[in-house]
């Protein structure tokens, strides 16, 4: 009964954004929500290549404060984003490219896929996707974060993990990156260009700098276990 709702709510909605006219004040709140959202993450991305004396200078603060400074900060605008991005859907329907155009309509689809709550709205970023007001292969990144999630198989290939684990023939940690292991992997290229990457798998994971090995799932789902034993046991 709740996914016939949910499924109703979704039509709805979609039906509503198609026959809306553009809405110039929405698409600028949007973008003001989507510069929020990259902002901390930014200045994290720019602490994993090293850049910490640009950083401290340019914000005044000590290096070693840095990344709890970005992380508190980050956590503090998702929740913000997180709130009004959900009164925006349920009011007027996922914000497409028909209500606030590109690249606006893919603003929520951030808030939502840099939070907790993939498993409610998954389905409205694939009726949105469907109905061409996201790009499709945005909603296949979706699924994928939400399959990982689950502790299940992605079927585009666009999720990887990290993980810090102890080696226990030196007692030393390492950390172990990967690609999250992916359904059909001989044809997941084929997925790819169906739903509009750009990329193959090899070329996508090359990247990020982690090239693809196909691991099972098991091994995955492992790691994470030993992950969280570690974490646990300090």
């Amino acid at each position: 009964m709740k996914l016939l709702l949910s499924l109703s709510l979704v039509l709805l909605s979609l039906s509503a954004c198609a026959q809306d006219q553009f809405n110039p004040r929405l698409k600028h709140e949007l973008d003001s929500i989507r510069v929020q959202d990259w902002r901390y993450r930014k200045i994290l991305s720019r602490l994993r290549q090293g850049k910490e004396d640009s950083l401290a200078a340019a914000l005044h603060l000590p290096e070693e404060q840095l990344a709890d400074y970005a992380q508190a900060h980050m956590r503090r605008a998702d929740s913000s984003n997180l709130r009004r991005v959900e009164d925006i859907i349920w009011r007027y329907g996922y914000p497409g490219k028909t209500m606030v155009g590109r690249p606006t309509n893919e603003a929520a689809w951030y808030v939502i896929q840099h939070s907790d709550k993939i498993a409610q709205y998954l389905i409205w970023m694939k009726g949105a996707a469907e109905a061409g007001e996201l790009p499709f292969y945005r909603y296949a990144q979706m699924l994928d974060r939400k399959l990982m999630d689950d502790g299940q198989e992605q079927v585009y290939g666009t999720q990887w993990a990290g993980y810090t684990v102890l080696d226990h023939a030196t007692g030393k940690r390492q950390t172990i990156a990967l690609i999250w292991p992916i359904q059909d992997a001989k044809r997941v290229d084929k997925r790819r260009q169906e739903a509009g990457f750009a990329t193959s798998l090899a070329q996508s994971a090359a990247k990020i700098g982690i090239p693809y090995i196909p691991v099972t799932l098991e091994y995955a789902l492992w790691l994470q276990q030993e992950a969280l034993a570690l974490a646990n046991s300090q």
